[in-house]
């Protein structure tokens, strides 16, 4: 049987494809700004107002704050399976849309619930379960914006299209620094604590809103509707064919989703919203800055990298980008032992931030490793399953890494980098599915 092509033709971008990147990367840095929000305010919002006063300062307000972002990745692979089971069957809109929707709700329901002082013990338990419907709306989101745009994308600007638009979802990141520092420089610290804290959480839901809205302008994937018209959906439940036949594209989903997951969480979240103030004794704002040069550079990065996707392929890609990020993660943690003055540590983070945009290879190889019919059920599975571990370990490793030395996140980072390098070796990985010829 013919089956749909994994891409398609090779052809010149037009205003089509313009209006979907633009689009579906604008709705992703608004879902994703959703999303880290939270791990922004953990040290000055979520310990202080959502733990008893007898938890400040202990290992254990740590073990909570920071298990609370893990959680939302925890609950990823429930809300990535489900969803990708009906784009894989009901097409990849509508779970593009659905998946800011559920982003938006929780988001706009921690900006107005009660804290410890009021309801006591079930603030953090609320605060938990609201990450949690987070984190099963963004497991939907990520892989279906992936499968969306590699489906809309002619195969010569793939890497390109990819790399926007997870240049657009890390530019959530840098809202959320952006609306961080504005919230700082308009607020005391005390008018923060009493109210102005909730602004960025509300702001966030009704950014879902308009999420949702600017998604009814996009169209259905070629691919997809080919697919429908042939009758070459899948038969059984996606996710069974992944288990059963594509177990190898898992493993090298999986293994590359460490590598992203550990630059993401270590690099730019976790370096300015914990470590730069609690290590180093940045001031807030200082760490913020930081955090939103990391992020600026991460979002130009993630295009750069898909741009050299496209001219000088995987393999030599990976090396640059992945070695790159070893090198510069290196350099910026250790001069940040140096004690250098703030503009110094600005220019390293721009350096840093830049080659951690070797993040948008992961999904230039995911989206690839998989035959369309079960596509984004194979990369939903894999990516979140994966995503769930590595996030659920990563912080408390990182920290573990810290107390024997300032420079265990770099060891860290530069570890699943070449993790990275290693895996663009592998013939599936630089290749991408290729389908068995017909007796």
């Amino acid at each position: 049987m013919a089956t749909a092509t994994a891409s398609p033709a090779a052809r010149p971008l037009n205003k089509e494809d313009y209006k979907t990147l633009s689009l579906s990367s604008l709705g992703g840095t608004l879902e994703f700004y959703d999303f880290v929000i939270y791990a922004i305010y953990i040290e000055v919002v979520v310990k202080p107002l959502f733990l008893p006063l007898s938890a400040a300062g202990t290992i254990w307000a740590d073990v909570y704050a920071w298990g609370g972002f893990a959680a939302g990745y925890i609950a990823r692979p429930i809300g990535g399976i489900i969803m990708a089971h009906f784009g894989d069957k009901l097409g990849r809109k509508k779970m593009f849309t659905l998946s800011v929707a559920m982003m938006a709700a929780p988001t706009f329901v921690i900006g107005i619930m009660p804290t410890y002082e009021t309801i006591g013990i079930l603030a953090p338990v609320l605060l938990i379960l609201m990450r949690m419907l987070q984190g099963a709306a963004i497991g939907g989101e990520m892989p279906g914006a992936w499968v969306f745009i590699a489906e809309h994308t002619p195969k010569h600007r793939y890497g390109l299209g990819i790399g926007v638009l997870t240049s657009g979802i890390t530019g959530g990141i840098m809202l959320g620094f952006l609306v961080s520092i504005l919230i700082d420089v308009v607020f005391t610290k005390q008018e923060v604590l009493d109210y102005a804290w909730r602004i960025p959480f509300i702001v966030g839901g009704l950014f879902g809103v308009i999420s949702v809205y600017l998604r009814r302008f996009l169209s259905e994937t070629p691919i997809f509707k080919e697919m429908a018209e042939k009758k070459e959906l899948a038969k059984e439940i996606p996710v069974v064919t992944v288990m059963k036949e594509h177990k190898w594209a898992c493993v090298i989903v999986a293994l590359l989703t460490w590598t992203l997951s550990t630059t993401v969480m270590v690099g730019i979240l976790m370096t300015p919203n914990a470590i730069l103030p609690k290590i180093y004794g940045f001031e807030v704002i200082d760490a913020r800055v930081v955090g939103c040069i990391l992020a600026l550079t991460l979002t130009i990065g993630c295009i750069l990298f898909g741009f050299l996707e496209d001219k000088i392929k995987t393999r030599a890609t990976m090396l640059l980008a992945w070695g790159g990020l070893a090198v510069t993660a290196s350099i910026f943690y250790y001069v940040l032992t140096l004690k250098p003055e703030i503009n110094t540590v600005y220019w390293v983070a721009a350096l840093m931030g830049l080659f951690t945009g070797a993040i948008s290879t992961t999904p230039i190889i995911a989206t690839r490793a998989f035959p369309a019919a079960i596509r984004y059920s194979g990369l939903s599975f894999s990516y979140n399953l994966a995503y769930a571990v590595f996030s659920a370990i990563t912080p408390m490793l990182t920290l573990a890494l810290l107390a024997k030395s300032p420079m265990g996140p770099a060891w860290y980072i530069s570890f699943v980098a070449i993790l990275g390098i290693c895996v663009a070796f592998i013939p599936l990985a630089y290749k991408g599915y290729q389908e068995k010829a017909l007796a």
